[in-house]
């Protein structure tokens, strides 16, 4: 899924004629330092954990809801996120996707022990066969899981050795850590690699491939998480960023967001196109806090934190 497809962008087109155009980044941390250098957007798609960092930033502007078309059939929980109120009554992001981060393994290549864990990305007897996410935003957070680390404590210096000494651990293992998904998913289905950590979405479209695979529910929890849209405060469009906005919580965009790629919407009346069983057989459901709630859901942290993080990551990817 690219956050690009044009299958989200059926009102904008029938109102502007074109879907939007698109700078598409590795990381979200590799956007925000990109618009911190001057570079200017109308809407940018940030997750919650560092949606409050952006707003500090004063490099963005707080929403009007009222100029979001379908705002009212927003989940609230997805919207009352912490640090997204903003003066007046309004927010900083407006939700669109969520979901969660786990493992996608090839149920025919992938013996498994027991139940499903994280220890699967960590299972030397499939070392080069084992893929990962690149960005600490999702890898990081996944190893303080598989370290048993709470994520009220992801600061201690106590966290940072425990998460780092896991994920030394598992860098031998890895074949290759990329924010690409696709790259992910090819190499799961020719069976070069037989287990990787993705979103939902990875194994959905494998399963539509016809590939044997499987979206683990890990035993010690999956990660969860909730990203969304927010407005540059120079953006150079800014009504068509609100029909942008509007265009990404659609009915019509939630429709295929779950039905094509098994994510979570941030609009209720979406999931009404879907029977319970559909739902759940995609590892969804109409309450969205059921699923949330279910994981370790991520939270914002501070900057010095996510630069530490982000930059011992990058460290241990190189072997160090």
């Amino acid at each position: 899924r690219g956050n690009d497809d044009a299958g989200f962008f059926d009102p904008y087109v029938a109102k502007n004629g074109d879907t939007p155009n698109f700078a598409v980044f590795g990381a979200s941390e590799e956007a925000l330092t990109k618009i911190r250098g001057g570079f200017v957007v109308d809407v940018a798609h940030p997750c919650n954990a560092g949606m409050p960092r952006w707003a500090s930033t004063g490099l963005f502007q707080p929403i009007d809801t009222s100029r979001v078309e379908g705002f009212d059939d927003v989940i609230p929980s997805l919207v009352d996120l912490p640090g997204n109120a903003a003066e007046n009554g309004n927010i900083w992001m407006v939700p669109w996707d969520w979901g969660q981060t786990s493992i996608t393994y090839r149920t025919d290549l992938f013996e498994l022990e027991g139940e499903e864990s994280w220890d699967m990305l960590w299972d030397k007897r499939y070392a080069g066969k084992l893929g990962s996410i690149g960005s600490g935003g999702d890898a990081w957070w996944c190893g303080a899981i598989k370290a048993g680390v709470s994520f009220d404590d992801l600061d201690t210096e106590e966290a940072f050795e425990k998460i780092s000494a896991v994920m030394r651990e598992q860098r031998p293992l890895i074949r290759t850590y990329t924010d690409d998904m696709t790259t992910l998913q090819q190499a799961i289905a020719s069976g070069e690699m037989v287990a990787a950590m993705t979103w939902n979405d990875s194994a959905t479209l494998l399963k539509q491939e016809g590939h044997p695979v499987k979206f683990a529910a890990p035993k010690e929890g999956a990660l969860t998480w909730v990203c969304g849209a927010m407005i540059h405060k120079d953006a150079p469009n800014p009504d068509r960023a609100y029909d942008i906005i509007s265009s990404l919580i659609s009915v019509e965009a939630g429709k295929y967001m779950i039905g094509e790629f098994g994510l979570g919407h941030s609009n209720a009346r979406a999931f009404e196109e879907f029977t319970d069983e559909e739902l759940a057989d995609l590892g969804l459901s109409k309450n969205a806090d059921e699923i949330l709630s279910a994981g370790h859901f991520q939270r914002p942290m501070t900057q010095d934190w996510e630069t530490r993080m982000n930059e011992t990551f990058e460290q241990i990817k190189a072997g160090f």
